[in-house]
């Protein structure tokens, strides 16, 4: 199992061929929720394109020192969202489905905490690893052997502010 990187404009194209596909499968939807923190970016792109309204469902399942340890998922306790109510049309966005079990519990607790309001919900993602237990409706890359994905923003991750000053100080001093 190689693992998988990706650069800001590999991401970004991701990003827009999942809109495509989803445009060009014709189904419409008048809600995007995206799990947080992956999906983030993936949400604000897609509501962006497509004019419906966001919501943010925050999520919590690895962590560990490396950051790639699972552990059991945790919900906030509310969507996050401007409109009245969420949408009957429901687009759930994350960045990747691994083993699948984040994207499967957050799908029951969204039927849980908002089934009156929802007809359908569908699922899209960039990355769709082989291991995952539920396909997403939608994926751009399926990944048969299951590698870590290192994505752009993963840097902050394991960078410190007194660094980021640095850095930034001694690239402005090498400019001038």
């Amino acid at each position: 199992m190689a693992d998988f990187y990706v650069s800001w404009d590999e991401y970004h194209q991701d990003i827009e061929k999942l809109a495509i596909q989803i445009y060009e499968s014709g189904w419409e939807f008048n809600q995007i929720v995206c799990l947080a923190k992956g999906g983030l970016r993936v949400g604000d792109v897609l509501c962006r394109l497509f004019d419906v309204p966001l919501a943010i469902l925050s999520t919590a399942s690895y962590g560990g020192a490396d950051g790639r340890t699972r552990g059991t998922i945790t919900f906030s306790r509310d969507l996050s969202m401007t409109a009245l109510g969420l949408g009957s049309q429901v687009l759930l966005v994350d960045d990747l489905v691994d083993s699948g079990h984040s994207l499967e519990r957050s799908i029951g607790w969204l039927k849980h905490k908002y089934g009156f309001s929802i007809d359908e919900i569908r699922t899209a993602v960039l990355w769709y690893k082989a291991d995952s237990i539920i396909k997403p409706d939608y994926h751009v890359v399926y990944l048969p052997d299951n590698p870590w994905i290192h994505q752009p923003f993963e840097k902050y991750e394991t960078m410190d502010l007194p660094t980021l000053v640095a850095n930034h100080q001694a690239h402005s001093e090498a400019v001038v």
